[in-house]
């Protein structure tokens, strides 16, 4: 964790950002949207700076500490867990883990909203795919200009 804290202007200038969901003076928690953006530009070759920069987060704001040790964090998590690592569980997970056995229903609601959020995911990940295309569209349009 970074040394330096937030003052309270940069505080509230984070807290009006829609990918910061909440922040201190010492911390700041993304939303699960943007780490997932995060990831997906990332593995398209883009800078752990630049992804934060487009996002509005700028790296005088955070700091380069804060962007470089929050890049390694969600990455090792994606390696480990796929997108559900990337997740914050701090809300639904309240304790040591349950030890009984699921019963079927449980267990068919668990996969149930499981891939409720892989379409999910997947319709993101299109949105975004088309969004990239018009840019590109745009761009070779008005270099042929």
């Amino acid at each position: 964790m970074t040394k330096r804290l937030l003052t309270k202007k940069e505080q509230e200038l984070l807290k009006r950002n829609p990918y910061v969901k909440s922040v201190s003076d010492k911390a700041i928690t993304y939303t699960d949207e943007f780490k997932r953006h995060f990831i997906a530009e990332n593995e398209k070759g883009k800078l752990p700076r630049e992804i934060f920069e487009e996002a509005g987060l700028s790296e005088e704001l955070i700091g380069i500490d804060r962007i470089k040790t929050a890049g390694k964090r969600w990455r090792a998590a994606y390696r480990n867990a796929g997108i559900e690592g990337l997740e914050d569980t701090r809300k639904t997970n309240s304790g040591r883990p349950s030890d009984r056995e699921l019963t079927l229903e449980e267990k068919v609601a668990r996969l149930e909203a499981k891939n409720q959020l892989l379409r999910a995911e997947n319709e993101l990940l299109k949105k975004l795919d088309l969004l990239e295309r018009q840019v590109l569209k745009k761009k070779s349009q008005s270099k042929r200009k």
